[in-house]
């Protein structure tokens, strides 16, 4: 039987960079504003009143009126504030964040395109009651404006959830999830695509509105391939609250920590696996499993060493509700999400990426959508791994496999997760790669929670478009 990771995704968005191992087992001010410096400052979160009412949301009719225009620069200085807003609504706190132009976001783009020599567009998608709005601002150009009239809020919603319910299911068909993420791509891709092309754009970052925060975008279909084939892509909650900073992706320090057991949750026996094909790609790595699998621990060997990756393979959920509601569970306690500054992540500069490999989030629900894609900002991280959904947990060490190996020479870290994604959709690994990592002798079989799942069809993209990057993805 297909074991089912009921892990809670719990993004732990928006932190970091990438690639080095480790070895042994044992055992929220007002927004700060600022234009013009060579650094971007990190996100924080500071306790003050959240806002409330109608600044929360974005005024359609002055938005509309700035889209009839033409003045996107406007649209989407309205979009940014708007959607922070939101985002400090939920964390309870205020933002700090960068104000960036429309024409700063492009030099920005641009800049980074130079730097790792991968072309980024970010593509605003913002759904209103009679239409979609789609923003396409690309390196050096002038951004560029479509209304999607077709993809109105019921039929966007409608197609949203008739995707997510059948992707969501392992034993789909394509005939099942297909016409959803085809129509999906027309709505949102297929307007654009021909100035991507003209551009040579490889990399799509996506600040989107609510309901599309929770699409699994890699899974768009255009009639003939994934999304994931053609892009790299990363979601983010928005460019002025995007730490930009690139970071080391070659020799960064992994720490690993997890637990296969729980007191009140269901198993996941994979997780000892996990850990150890992650600390078994390189060597500068370590992880912790089950009982010293600790907050207190976590802290200590942040404190002690400078890790750019922290990986928790345990369950995280994004529940609908207030912040506080949404958890990472330890072996001794829960993480509350209004408690993740308790991670230190904020003291520790070196940490470039968090992964949370065994998430799960409340599809369709706009807090629970509002945690996923707004955590990596909260937590003080560049960027963060996690997945839309319960992910099958012994298929998890195949996608992280591979996407730490990619890691080692990958240029960005989405092209990474890209990847690995694309190594799932051929069939290019299996449980048993990962497995011959893991293993330090010879002769060794598949533990028998695992067995029964060797040989399934892991380029179902039940199995690998659930992991999304959020935040920045170089």
């Amino acid at each position: 039987m297909t074991i089912i990771r009921l892990a809670g995704l719990f993004l732990l968005a928006l932190s970091l960079a990438l690639a080095g191992l480790f070895p042994p087992l044992m055992g929220r001010g007002l927004a700060i504003e600022a234009t013009g410096e060579a650094t971007t400052p990190r996100p924080m979160l500071v306790s003050a009143a959240a806002p409330t009412g109608d600044s929360l949301r974005l005024n359609p009719q002055r938005l509309g009126q700035a889209f009839d225009r033409g003045d996107l620069a406007d649209a989407i200085q309205q979009v940014e504030q708007g959607w922070k807003q939101q985002y400090e609504a939920y964390f309870e706190g205020k933002l700090t964040s960068q104000v960036r132009t429309v024409d700063e976001i492009s030099q920005d783009l641009e800049q980074n395109n130079g730097l790792t020599g991968k072309k980024p567009a970010l593509i605003y998608a913002i759904p209103a009651k009679t239409q979609l709005e789609l923003v396409l601002v690309m390196p050096g150009r002038s951004p560029i404006h479509k209304r999607i009239s077709a993809a109105n809020q019921q039929a966007l919603q409608k197609t949203i959830q008739s995707f997510r319910a059948s992707i969501v299911n392992p034993n789909s068909k394509p005939a099942s999830y297909l016409p959803a993420a085809q129509q999906l791509y027309q709505w949102m891709i297929a307007p654009l695509e021909s100035e991507l092309q003209a551009q040579k754009i490889d990399t799509l970052i996506f600040c989107a509105g609510k309901d599309i925060r929770s699409v699994p975008l890699a899974a768009l279909h255009d009639g003939q391939q994934f999304l994931i084939e053609t892009y790299n892509l990363a979601l983010i909650p928005a460019f002025n609250l995007l730490d930009r900073r690139l970071g080391n992706l070659q020799k960064t320090k992994v720490l690993a920590m997890g637990a296969s057991t729980f007191k009140e949750q269901p198993s996941l026996p994979a997780v000892p696996l996990e850990l150890l094909t992650v600390t078994g790609i390189a060597s500068r790595s370590e992880y912790w499993l089950n009982r010293p699998f600790t907050l207190a621990m976590l802290k200590a060997r942040l404190a002690a060493s400078s890790f750019g990756i922290i990986h928790l393979a345990t369950h995280a959920e994004f529940l609908p509700g207030s912040i506080d509601e949404s958890y990472i569970q330890f072996w001794d306690t829960r993480l509350r999400l209004d408690q993740i500054r308790d991670l230190g992540l904020l003291k520790a500069p070196a940490v470039q990426l968090l992964v949370l490999s065994a998430c799960r989030t409340a599809l369709g629900d706009p807090q629970a959508e509002l945690g996923f894609a707004g955590l990596a900002v909260m937590a003080g991280s560049k960027a963060a791994i996690a997945s839309l959904w319960a992910v099958s947990d012994a298929a998890t060490p195949v996608l992280m496999t591979e996407f730490y190996r990619q890691l080692k020479t990958a240029p960005i870290k989405a092209e990474a997760l890209r990847q690995a994604q694309i190594a799932m959709l051929k069939r290019r690994v299996d449980l048993n790669y990962s497995f011959t990592i893991a293993s330090t002798g010879r002769g060794r079989s598949l533990p028998p929670e695992l067995a029964n799942f060797d040989g399934a069809d892991v380029s179902h993209p039940y199995y690998w478009a659930a992991f999304t990057l959020i935040g920045n993805p170089w």
